[in-house]
């Protein structure tokens, strides 16, 4: 049986937001470069293939009850590159405040300096005060920062193709060093953009920096299937994921690529300990810190249902829900994970909330090492995904206990690597290299 892939989320102070209020915990963690670079060794001695940080352009309003986001990361992970050899780096950028050019410019110069361990995660962003950071008045509606992420990464992934492979002369008899012939103007024109191009240095070792997309959207979905390598999601149950994969695969083939190079990602929060007695112990810990008012609040906007509509612990069943996802949810995603649970049978918000990692809309998997290695197993077996990127509940704790306790059972089973298999993120993940698919018949 053939392994998958294994990314680590560094976010901080975990997945579980109020985490810095424990005994233990550093309130400014998500600040000290020196934790992180500590966690990233760590994970990069269990051979974990990638580390993965979210972000956003502008300071939310949770920021009262828990850290925000933190350093940028580009260069947090930048730094975190620096000072490990064969670990990924997945920073999040937002399409709808960047410019395609320089993106593009950015990762493929992280690309060389990694030497093949760049991923860029695409998101749209869906904080409306971001809008007031980069001089607009008006944050653009779900469909229109869609349409613009489609045409960003169209821009972004022919710059990254504008020099061909054989660009290279390198005369020292004739002085002539490089074949323009080789390197292309783009001349995009769009609904967006103008970019002439092309870029001013050649691509990286990987070709181009690996895609990652997260979005459960109709729009987030031919992304992943027209761009993304690889596709972070969420699912609370196999079948949902099963199906989600299905889904991603046929995209791809409709849009003229192989089903097999787009990889997916499924974020689980993990919760792990040496007993499950002490695993259980903590995440009561953790559960007594969520501020559930607030969060039940959240979540029946997610689900398009009134705020003052059901409290904490009254019980929610499908017919309550609304027939499709609402517009206005903050993540179509999540909010498609939770009804999925509703489906099996109705749930107080303080359940949701609870089996959703404390309000993130992740399955949280909670217990010893074997006891998480055997479900990973169990998931992987039923044809959910790819590989999984771990988040963990406390980053500090869980970072670690999963590396060193979990790691190697995976290992031990076949289903993990025991060394690092690649020297390219692109190559690790099983992705093809840009081109190599030029001549192969594309799947009907």
């Amino acid at each position: 049986m053939s392994g998958f892939h294994l990314n680590l989320s560094l976010m901080t102070p975990g997945h579980f937001r109020q985490a810095w209020r424990l005994d233990h915990a550093d309130p400014l963690a998500y600040l000290d470069i020196d934790y992180f670079q500590r966690l990233a060794k760590i994970a990069e001695a269990a051979k974990i293939d990638a580390v993965f940080l979210g972000d956003g352009p502008a300071l939310r309003g949770e920021i009262e009850e828990a850290p925000g986001t933190g350093i940028d990361p580009l260069v947090l992970l930048g730094s975190v590159a620096a000072v490990t050899e064969h670990l990924g780096v997945v920073i999040t950028s937002s399409t709808t405040y960047n410019s395609p050019y320089n993106l593009a410019r950015r990762f493929q110069a992280l690309d060389h300096v990694t030497k093949g361990r760049a991923a860029v995660n695409i998101v749209t962003t869906g904080t409306p005060a971001a809008a007031a950071n980069f001089g607009l008045t008006d944050h653009p509606e779900k469909e229109t920062r869609y349409r613009r992420a489609w045409e960003f990464l169209d821009v972004v992934t022919r710059l990254w193709d504008s020099w061909e492979p054989d660009w290279l002369i390198a005369d020292k008899s004739t002085g002539r060093y490089a074949d323009t012939g080789k390197i292309h103007r783009i001349d995009h024109e769009g609904e967006f953009f103008s970019v002439a191009g092309p870029l001013p240095v050649a691509p990286g070792p990987q070709g181009r920096p690996v895609v990652v997309q997260a979005g459960g959207s109709e729009g987030g979905l031919k992304l992943a299937g027209d761009f993304a390598d690889v596709v972070f999601t969420v699912a609370q149950t196999k079948a949902k994921a099963v199906a989600f994969r299905n889904d991603i695969r046929q995209r791809a083939a409709a849009a003229g690529r192989h089903r097999d190079d787009v990889k997916i990602s499924l974020g689980v929060v993990v919760l792990v300990a040496a007993t499950e007695d002490e695993a259980r112990r903590r995440e009561q810990e953790l559960y007594d810190l969520l501020p559930i008012e607030r969060l039940t609040t959240a979540l029946l906007g997610n689900l398009g249902l009134p705020a003052d509509s059901f409290g904490p612990d009254d019980p929610i069943s499908v017919n309550d829900l609304p027939d499709a996802v609402p517009a206005g949810a903050f993540s179509t995603g999540f909010s498609i994970s939770t009804r999925a649970l509703i489906a099996e049978g109705p749930r107080t918000p303080r359940e949701l909330i609870q089996q959703g990692a404390g309000g993130s809309g992740h399955r949280l998997l909670v217990g010893s090492a074997e006891q998480v290695a055997d479900d990973l197993a169990s998931w992987f077996d039923a044809g959910t995904a790819d590989g999984f990127t771990i988040m963990p509940a406390e980053t500090a704790v869980d970072l670690e206990n999963f590396a060193t306790l979990v790691v190697p059972i995976l290992q031990e089973r076949g289903l993990f690597q025991k060394d690092y298999s690649a020297p390219t993120l692109r190559a690790r993940f099983g992705l093809p290299f840009p081109g190599d698919r030029a001549a192969e018949s594309l799947p009907a």
